[in-house]
């Protein structure tokens, strides 16, 4: 039986697989004008979509597999919440998880 490992939980290593995790996703976002930092928020700086936010997390899930629930993250916030995410909140909690 083969087990995934587990993911680096450092949190610049978790920006790096968030940030080609973006790219993959969503290749005709330029994010050449717009670095992803961890004050990028996905819906104000980045014009993510729901649908997009949604690809996003299935990608994210490949990555990471049963390390990180997403959905229950997801579930958990309000939709002010959603609208105001930034990369740094999921990030650390993508670590959080892996630690």
């Amino acid at each position: 039986m083969t087990t995934t490992p587990v993911p680096r939980a450092d949190e610049a290593a978790v920006l790096t697989e968030l940030t080609e995790a973006l790219h993959h996703v969503l290749p005709e976002i330029g994010f050449e004008d717009t670095p992803v930092t961890m004050d990028t928020r996905f819906v104000e700086d980045l014009d993510l979509e729901s649908i997009d936010l949604v690809t996003l997390t299935g990608e994210l899930g490949r990555r990471y597999g049963g390390h990180v629930d997403f959905p229950g993250f997801f579930a958990s916030l309000e939709l002010p919440e959603i609208i105001g995410l930034t990369v740094g909140q999921v990030v650390r909690y993508i670590a959080g998880r892996l630690r």
